[in-house]
């Protein structure tokens, strides 16, 4: 059985197969990963070296409910070090040997936060205040957030209180004096022609009923 290997960070997958090692460590924030650089397994082409090699499996899925969680916790390490049973001490040893390769070049990649001690990229790093966006939020980003949230409750609210025409008014129809029809939306009558606009004294200026041959204010002649 192999030995439990201890990660700077536990968030990792171990991508390794007979042929060589590779391991993926995650953010603890986003799970953004970064894999390292593939090294070639120098026991991998002697004959007959390992008793089992269909044991050998990559390490891509999920453990516990998280990515990969290494050979930090006594029961994945047990799971672990299964994957790898038949394995000969060489092909352990180098694994082992890769494993702190590849933990010194993903560390570079990763930061701890002290606050909180979880490791993050880049893209979750405040670098002004060395703490992870969850404890220092980057206040250029939160203010452009906060203007993108207030502009959106200013439209919202601007649409809301304009008054837009929907089309739900009711029509009126205006009848024609002379024929007594629905006379239409136009000066003269859609059936007989006559004019629908009431008439106007040339005197006072009154509007009269339609029909009408003396004006109802002044008594001039339309």
């Amino acid at each position: 059985m192999s030995r439990k290997m201890i990660a700077f960070n536990d968030n990792y997958a171990d991508n390794s197969t007979e042929a060589g090692f590779a391991f993926t460590f995650f953010c603890d924030m986003c799970s953004e990963g970064y894999k390292t650089r593939f090294i070639e397994s120098k026991t991998y082409k002697k004959r007959g070296f390992f008793n089992n090699i269909g044991k050998v499996a990559s390490m891509a899925g999920h453990l516990s409910g998280r990515y990969n969680i290494g050979y930090a916790g006594e029961t994945g390490g047990d799971i672990l070090s299964a994957r790898y049973e038949g394995m000969s001490p060489e092909w352990q040893r180098e694994h082992q040997a890769a494993f702190e390769i590849a933990q010194n070049e993903a560390r570079g990649h990763f930061h701890r936060c002290p606050r909180c001690a979880k490791w993050v990229c880049d893209n979750d790093w405040n670098e002004e205040a060395s703490l992870c966006v969850e404890d220092a939020p980057r206040e250029s980003v939160e203010v452009a957030a906060a203007r993108a949230d207030k502009m959106k409750r200013d439209i919202i609210e601007k649409a809301d209180s304009t008054q837009i025409f929907t089309g739900e008014i009711d029509q009126r129809q205006a009848m024609c004096p002379v024929c007594g029809k629905p006379a239409g939306q136009g000066k003269f009558c859609n059936n007989c022609g006559a004019p629908t606009s009431t008439p106007k004294c040339s005197q006072c200026g009154s509007q009269n009923p339609p029909g009408a041959r003396f004006c109802s204010e002044c008594g001039g002649k339309i």
